[in-house]
């Protein structure tokens, strides 16, 4: 049992994570676009992640898709959930220029 709590306390600490967008490489435009394609406002949006237990705001989820916030990896899970997609289409055409 000790064994499991340990798993899931890594779990959460792993789920709390955020990944870094900084100014050459965002995720915003790509979110912006399956957001868009998938016919949802940024208030839709939030709404799905509420739902899922996810405490963001329609401030934060602009501040995301405009890549001036940190995405959590349970955010971005959640996304892929909510925009029926995979990681690689949200990462698609992003590289990092030294």
């Amino acid at each position: 049992m000790h064994k499991d709590n340990d798993a899931n306390e890594r779990y959460e600490l792993f789920m709390e994570q955020k990944l870094r967008q900084i100014n050459d490489v965002s995720l915003g435009n790509n979110l912006r676009n399956l957001r868009t394609a998938a016919n949802l406002t940024q208030e839709q949006v939030v709404a799905q992640l509420q739902l899922r237990n996810l405490s963001t705001t329609r401030s934060i989820y602009s501040q995301i898709e405009a890549g001036t916030y940190n995405i959590k990896i349970s955010e971005l899970i959640a996304l892929t959930e909510i925009f029926h997609t995979d990681f690689n289409t949200i990462f698609n055409g992003l590289s990092y220029n030294k």
